[in-house]
């Protein structure tokens, strides 16, 4: 599979594709500093050959970094392990319509009491992949190599950035991951990264057996955002500065070593590190 395969349009079959709301959706953006930050999106599908759309219903970084910097990646993946891959470039929101009336017809959201979808994001589909399937056996193959890497390489304990539950979260070869990285145009890139695992608490590793045109693409030097994820809705984001590939144990890897660790899951959000302090609350109105 080459995600860099550029199709400007969505066929019937694509949008068919992405209505249920059993699928994995990823939206990239760039953080206001210029980083890579991705959010799981489930609302996520094309409203047209040429556009996409997702609904709103909680807060979060991503709705704030898409207003400020239009440009975004995407993808998506189905139940039958199909994905598509993309970039495009956010337009305007709205709060009526035929999309908005779509997804508060959802019975996620139309029979639940708390909340329900009150934004609308729409954006323009600048290229995209194609369906492509997930190689599931290569995928296999380099998670092997990446734990046989993982286990003999040489853990660097100079910091502590991952915390126990996170570590063994990011090696659990049936959870998913993905990269991305901001590309040359400005627009974030989403590479699958199933493979990747930790080593130590500081540092992501993955082989490159795999996606290896696209990810012996990533520039050392990099800032990499790197998106874990359970289907039981598990989540963790964690960013860092991608240091190229090395053999670890024999075995060619890209090695990043993080710095910032993300919890995306309710109820509280938030960054896990580096720590923020905690201060007293004194305004109690």
């Amino acid at each position: 599979m080459n995600p860099s395969t550029h199709l400007t349009s969505f066929s019937a079959a694509d949008i068919e594709s992405f209505l249920p709301a059993m699928k994995i959706g990823l939206l990239a953006t760039v953080s206001p500093n210029g980083e890579p930050h991705i959010s799981l999106i489930s609302s996520l599908m094309a409203s047209s050959p040429t556009q996409l759309a997702f609904g709103q219903f909680t807060e979060g970084f991503s709705k704030d970094y898409i207003r400020q910097n239009p440009k975004v990646g995407f993808l998506m993946m189905s139940l039958e392990k199909n994905l598509w891959i993309g970039k495009a470039s956010f337009t305007h929101t709205s709060t009526s319509g035929k999309e908005y009336d779509f997804y508060n017809n959802i019975p996620m959201f139309r029979y639940n009491a708390y909340f329900g979808i009150h934004t609308v994001f729409y954006l323009d589909l600048l290229s995209q992949s194609g369906k492509k399937a997930l190689p599931m056996s290569a995928i296999i193959g380099s998670a092997i190599l990446s734990s046989v890497a993982r286990t003999l390489g040489k853990k660097n304990h100079g910091k502590t950035v991952l915390n126990p539950w996170t570590q063994g979260f990011m090696n659990k070869l049936d959870n998913l991951k993905f990269l991305s990285y901001i590309d040359h145009d400005g627009y974030p890139v989403i590479i699958p990264a199933i493979q990747a695992q930790t080593l130590g608490s500081d540092r992501i590793l993955f082989s490159t057996s795999v996606y290896t045109e696209a990810l012996n693409a990533i520039p050392k030097g990099t800032r990499l955002a790197i998106f874990g994820m359970a289907l039981t809705m598990e989540d963790v984001l964690m960013r860092g500065t991608y240091q190229g590939t090395q053999r670890v144990a024999g075995i060619t890897v890209g090695v990043t070593d993080l710095d910032w660790v993300y919890n995306a899951m309710p109820p509280v959000p938030g960054q896990i590190y580096p720590p923020l302090p905690i201060h007293p609350v004194t305004d109690f109105q």
